[in-house]
């Protein structure tokens, strides 16, 4: 492996910056490990040609000597999770529906990205639409695990999530749904971290006064360089009108103070987990209690299948009203995988009082949050309930000899973290004794987006 390769954002951004080694350098290490690497594991996808991006390289080089770093980023590559439009680029949203769709403008984030600038040289794989926590669709095939490719990447990151890993990529960004974000973090051993809901603003989106499920975020294998591209995703904009308006703030070096962790668990055996997940992430807790955080069993009195059936109904109701005109649509319609038909027809069943239902629930769950951080810093709770499973499964069938009774059952222990709305990372807990890696999930207080980082730097 290229030595620069090993290093992150933040120590290449350093290194340029005292004309250690130049964009173009970084750039063509990049690009030749992953041609080495990506074709046993297909993380990234679309890559553009050496040629444009090399250009691109010199441009940043020469506009360094001139006036200094456009920010983080500066010469950096970057390939951009394929949910998010890239101007020139193909975006296909997984879907062979899109499979020649090239955007001629940016979503927001990835403008803030370009304006940090970052050189975007290509896409990062995704599930169909972004659904399902297993990387697979149609138009690229299936995003095979950094420590062992026989098994899943986890998703929808999926492809940032192995590209990280492998270090394909310095940093690498994300959206994070039902645990899109947190899942092939857990899966590759990396950092990711789904922001308070509005920290990262929605611009793009069919109802932006609704849009409360669905966020981008950071993925990276640091916590710098994981704040440091938080930093230049977020951020206010009117066109976002739910966005935080706060400016985010936070400084390497600032651990968090010793502290108390409510350790959630299977939610007193309402979670099916496969054997050693808790035990991998009690072995995380036992480091962070060592650091000062000392984490206890506690069990919220909820009633989670209300919990589950509300993030249920809350994205099918998003996704039948973003997607349905696909399923109108003779053409489209058996382009469509089975899930999404299903989230479709399902989403249109929904009465008004399911609904309010749902969102009162949601409610319910915040205000029980707020009770918990009255006497803890952080919840915690596995990144997922199983182990990375084959890669040729479409999704796990059951858990420890629990059936799962749709295909995403099997990621119920994200949606806490979601209906939350509180920021929520995961940190690479740790292995099992087969080798496969596993995370830990830690929400933090609503809008407390840098003490959750300090916490993780104290993991670190």
């Amino acid at each position: 492996m290229p030595e620069l390769c090993r290093l992150g954002a933040t120590e290449l951004a350093a290194l340029l910056a005292k004309g250690a080694v130049s964009s173009r350098e970084i750039v063509t290490a990049f690009l030749d490990h992953i041609d080495r690497v990506n074709p046993a594991h297909n993380a990234i996808v679309s890559l553009r040609e050496r040629s444009d991006i090399l250009a691109e390289a010199d441009a940043a080089d020469g506009r360094l000597r001139a006036k200094g770093p456009d920010g983080l980023l500066h010469g950096l590559p970057i390939a951009i999770k394929d949910l998010a439009p890239t101007k020139g680029l193909r975006t296909t949203f997984g879907s062979p529906i899109h499979a020649d769709f090239v955007p001629d403008a940016d979503s927001l984030t990835v403008a803030r990205i370009r304006a940090a600038g970052a050189i975007v040289i290509g896409k990062t794989n995704t599930p169909e639409f972004g659904l399902g926590s297993h990387t697979y669709n149609p138009v690229f095939g299936t995003t095979r695990n950094a420590y062992d490719p026989g098994l899943s990447a986890g998703g929808s990151s999926g492809g940032a999530a192995v590209a990280l890993a492998l270090r394909m990529l310095p940093v690498a960004d994300g959206g994070d749904m039902g645990g899109s974000l947190r899942n092939p973090a857990g899966y590759n051993n990396v950092y990711g971290m789904r922001p308070s809901q509005g920290r990262v603003p929605n611009a793009g989106s069919e109802d932006l006064f609704y849009s409360q499920l669905a966020t981008d975020g950071p993925m990276a294998r640091s916590v710098a360089d994981l704040a440091g591209l938080l930093a230049i995703q977020a951020g206010p904009d009117a066109r976002a009108p739910l966005s935080l308006q706060d400016p985010f703030r936070w400084e390497p070096g600032t651990r968090a103070r010793p502290g108390r962790i409510a350790w959630l668990g299977d939610l007193g055996c309402h979670l099916a987990m496969e054997a050693g997940v808790l035990d991998v992430c009690e072995w995380a807790l036992a480091r962070l209690a060592a650091a000062g955080c000392a984490a206890e069993p506690v069990l919220p009195k909820f009633d989670w299948e209300r919990l589950w059936s509300a993030f249920v109904v809350l994205r099918q109701f998003s996704i039948a009203g973003k997607h349905g005109p696909l399923f109108d649509d003779p053409a489209t319609r058996g382009l469509l995988k089975p899930e999404m038909q299903w989230e479709i027809e399902s989403g249109r069943r929904l009465s008004a009082d399911a609904l309010y239902a749902a969102a009162r629930t949601r409610t319910d769950w915040y205000l029980e949050c707020l009770r918990l951080f009255e006497d803890f810093d952080a919840l915690a709770l596995p990144s997922a309930q199983l182990f990375a499973f084959d890669a040729d499964w479409h999704w796990p069938r059951e858990i420890a000899g629990r059936p799962m009774d749709s295909y995403h059952r099997w990621m119920e222990v994200v949606a806490p973290g979601t209906l939350s709305g509180c920021p929520v990372i995961s940190l690479p807990a740790g292995f099992d004794g087969a080798g496969r890696s596993m995370g830990l999930q830690l929400i933090g207080r609503p809008g407390d987006d840098a003490g959750l980082l300090g916490l993780a730097e104290l993991h670190e």
